[in-house]
């Protein structure tokens, strides 16, 4: 492989599950082309169904809301707290969509308390000031009847109808308010999946807020799908599973992230370790000596009692009580209700507490067999402490000397390692290197991404989501032009390698400046061969743009071949050649070649002259 075309390697990632060696192909061979044409094709069928479900959005024009009301500035200057600049921007950013003819769709992608739900409380306003109801779907009874609370408090001054529909509220109560919605009655409808239900029918259903929607099964997410066709749409999540972090980081949704904290924020600390009784103890004691409560996660049913009664042993001057998604709606509500009121010190629980649940006196979390636990699901628990300016503390234990999978012992890592605030997006991100994107629409996708490496998957859909939204792209051709770092310059080889894989993917004159200051600053004065070598990426990328395939220096002349397909107004050739003694000449098989004899410096005459080429050849986006 050329110095120049190292912007053709690339690090090889695949499934996680997949645990054989991916294969080799020889250089030059065809059967790396033939791997490509295959997911080519399987990428086009993907790119053509998620852009076809997004289409249908594209077209239809959605409800423009009105600018601003007096009321929605009066509602948002209640907000207790200052909001950060992150969080503005996507309130912004949000109203934008609203605001505008085009259907949002919008990820906004946050750390736990970092002030997702005002979002939805100002979007959700603003629709309801346009007689658009509002629908905000949660994962769980307990949050249902937390973000219920929120937003009737923050409500209560204005003429707006919240209501709640899950199962902490009876047949009867239920029955009320899908009668209200279907009439009108109710704005805003706050609940479980009881909302997507049948018998739920909506007079006006103007947005929908989605509360962590990787909560949400296969069949509760193709109803949310037809919700979604012409309904303004608001995801929050703190981790965003993989599949719908890659469809915002290609383009198909938008997305706002919050990274910056609240005021007086600190970071969890995180310890993993193997099940220790004494340090189970002495984490419970010490929060209970500065009077806060505690958190023991214990996701089987089965014997959950047991281990409360276990703890109980354990800390006996501590008021233990468990916890699960099992117990009737009466006993729940109970347990949940003194634990917040402070008559219970610890809640043995199972994963019912991993969304929402928002009590600043808990500061100390116990994860009971950590390692079965998928990576974003362990965030989104230890989320659950931290939220106030005390420090909280995390202990992620697993079974004493059991041997850990590699994966459990990658995702146990990259919590320990994530501790610092605003980790959530990284989270997401390490989720998606670890599990890879998943299955965009179908299980079909999963043999094609591992053929050719996660990176180059999306590199290929990308380009495929492109094509089918219209957007033309480059064929898929090379620009060939060899050049070399010397020893001399950089003798390090894995800086070399760096610098030339970087080098080769220059496009612009503002990359090129980039690049020439950080060589300077990293290694001293350039060499004049490492300056051919940055002038030489920048012809290559200018090349490029022009439909050129190779330069090639021929004694005093330079023949420069044309892409067959290239697609130039030849109107403004013969301007170009006039600076030229040679011509432009064909073969018998079309191939347009261009023989320049250059008069001055060779690479700054070919810059130029490619530059033209540039110029002459179809926008391309």
């Amino acid at each position: 492989i050329l110095a120049t075309q190292m912007d053709a390697l690339q690090k090889y990632s695949g499934s996680s599950e997949n645990a054989k060696t991916p294969k080799l192909n020889k250089l030059g061979g065809q059967e790396w082309n033939k791997t490509k044409s295959r997911v080519k094709g399987a990428v086009k069928n993907i790119a053509k169904e998620l852009v076809e479900l997004y289409a249908v959005r594209q077209e239809k024009e959605g409800y423009v809301c009105g600018p601003d009301t007096v009321w929605q500035k009066e509602f948002e200057e209640m907000f207790p707290y200052e909001e950060t600049e992150d969080q503005l921007a996507a309130i912004e950013d949000t109203k934008r969509d609203m605001e505008s003819t085009r259907i949002m769709d919008r990820l906004v992608c946050g750390d736990v308390g970092y002030g997702k739900t005002e979002v939805a409380l100002r979007a959700a306003f603003k629709a309801v000031q346009e007689s658009r109801q509002v629908v905000y779907l949660v994962p769980t009874t307990i949050l249902a009847q937390q973000h219920y609370n929120t937003f009737v408090q923050r409500m209560k001054e204005f003429p707006v109808k919240v209501d709640l529909l899950c199962r902490f509220r009876t047949s009867a109560q239920q029955k009320k308010t899908i009668e209200g919605i279907k009439k009108g009655q109710v704005d805003i409808v706050i609940g479980t999946h009881r909302v997507l239900s049948k018998d739920v029918e909506f007079k006006n259903l103007g947005l929908l807020i989605i509360d962590e929607e990787q909560r949400f099964g296969v069949t509760h997410k193709e109803k949310i799908k037809q919700m979604k066709k012409d309904v303004d749409v608001l995801t929050l999540t703190a981790t965003p599973i993989p599949r719908t972090l890659h469809m915002s980081l290609i383009g198909i949704r938008d997305m706002s992230v919050l990274e910056e904290p609240p005021m007086d924020r600190v970071p969890i600390q995180t310890y993993v370790m193997e099940y220790d009784e004494e340090t189970v103890r002495e984490a419970i004691r010490r929060e209970l000596r500065r009077g806060g409560q505690v958190y023991y996660v214990y996701n089987r049913v089965n014997d959950i009692a047991e281990v409360a009664l276990r703890i109980s042993r354990l800390v006996p001057e501590a008021r233990v009580d468990f916890a699960h998604g099992q117990m009737s709606q009466r006993e729940l509500e109970q347990v949940m209700y003194d634990f917040i009121n402070g008559d219970v010190d610890v809640l043995v629980s199972t994963t019912i507490i991993e969304t929402g649940l928002d009590i600043s006196n808990v500061n100390t979390m116990i994860i009971h067999d950590s390692d079965r636990y998928g990576l974003s699901q362990l965030y989104q628990l230890r989320g659950r402490v931290g939220r106030s300016n005390r420090t909280a503390y995390a202990f992620l234990m697993y079974t004493k000397n059991k041997m850990l999978q590699e994966t459990a012992e990658k995702r146990l890592s990259a919590m320990r390692e994530y501790s610092d605030l605003g980790s959530g997006f990284k989270i997401a991100m390490k989720d998606l290197e670890l599990r890879g994107a998943g299955n965009l629409l179908g299980a079909q996708q999963h043999g094609h991404m591992n053929a050719v490496g996660y990176d180059l998957y999306c590199k290929m859909l990308s380009e495929a989501v492109k094509e089918a939204k219209g957007i033309r792209t480059m064929d898929d051709f090379e620009t060939n032009i060899d050049a070399f770092i010397p020893d001399s310059y950089i003798s390090n080889e894995f800086q070399k390698l760096d610098i030339y894989k970087r080098i080769a993917g220059i496009e612009s004159q503002q990359e090129y400046d980039d690049m020439l200051e950080e060589l300077i600053d990293r290694f001293g004065e350039p060499t004049k061969a490492v300056l051919n070598l940055l002038a030489i990426a920048r012809l290559k990328a200018l090349a490029h743009q022009g439909y050129v395939t190779e330069i090639k220096q021929l004694g005093k002349d330079v023949r420069i071949t044309l892409y067959e397909k290239a697609k130039l107004d030849p109107a403004g050739i013969p301007a170009i050649m006039a600076q030229y003694r040679r011509g432009l000449q064909f073969k018998a098989d079309h191939e347009p070649k261009f023989i320049l004899t250059p008069q001055g410096r060779l690479i700054e005459e070919l810059m130029k002259f490619a530059g033209e080429l540039a110029k002459l050849a179809e926008p391309l986006e």
